[in-house]
């Protein structure tokens, strides 16, 4: 299954995005706004500069399948950043994916950041100073989090083949080493 297959061999990217973004002060109450309008200033930029790109890169297939309207985050993220006094930017880094399958990769870094900012969203609504903050990008799928990821992660493991791992891999790298050097 291709999920477990991303999972194992991007463990070491994912734990450098949540040392990044100083993760465990969201834990233990030491989160600050200024933390978070980092984190969400780097999503930002994340998503400005692959949404598109990988929404135009899947097959028509997969617009059904993988309620892909459902999916936009960048208009959402945009929320974020108006109520935190952030400014929109204009892509500037180059972010190519080659094929469907590594549009697929970053899509599936981009799907994981929502499942963990559902649990960031509600400790961080219990963290004083977070009071008034709204949490557009990672509540957007609120109680529907579990089955949004449920079912990505069956529609990739349906549709990816053996062979085509790696490539899937590739674009989840791609995705991820932006996001850890785009500041």
């Amino acid at each position: 299954m291709v999920s477990e297959y991303l999972k194992q061999n991007t463990a070491d990217y994912h734990d450098a995005a949540e040392k990044l973004f100083n993760s465990e002060k969201i834990f233990n109450k030491t989160f600050t706004l200024e933390d978070y309008k980092k984190i969400i200033h780097t999503n930002y930029l994340m998503l400005l500069h692959s949404e598109d790109k990988i929404f135009s890169s899947l097959a028509d297939k997969f617009g059904e399948k993988l309620q892909l309207d459902e999916r936009k985050k960048l208009s959402l993220i945009e929320k974020d950043l108006k109520s935190l006094s952030l400014d929109n930017k204009a892509a500037s880094h180059d972010l190519e994916f080659d094929n469907e399958h590594e549009a697929l990769g970053a899509m599936y870094v981009i799907e994981g950041s929502t499942l963990g900012g559902n649990v960031i969203a509600k400790q961080l609504s219990k963290t004083e100073g977070f009071d008034g903050i709204t949490f557009n990008f990672f509540g957007c799928y609120q109680e529907n989090t579990g089955p949004m990821w449920k079912n990505f992660k069956e529609i990739l493991d349906a549709e990816v083949a053996e062979e085509n791992y790696n490539k899937v891999l590739s674009g989840a790298k791609k995705l991820y080493t932006f996001l850890l050097n785009v500041n």
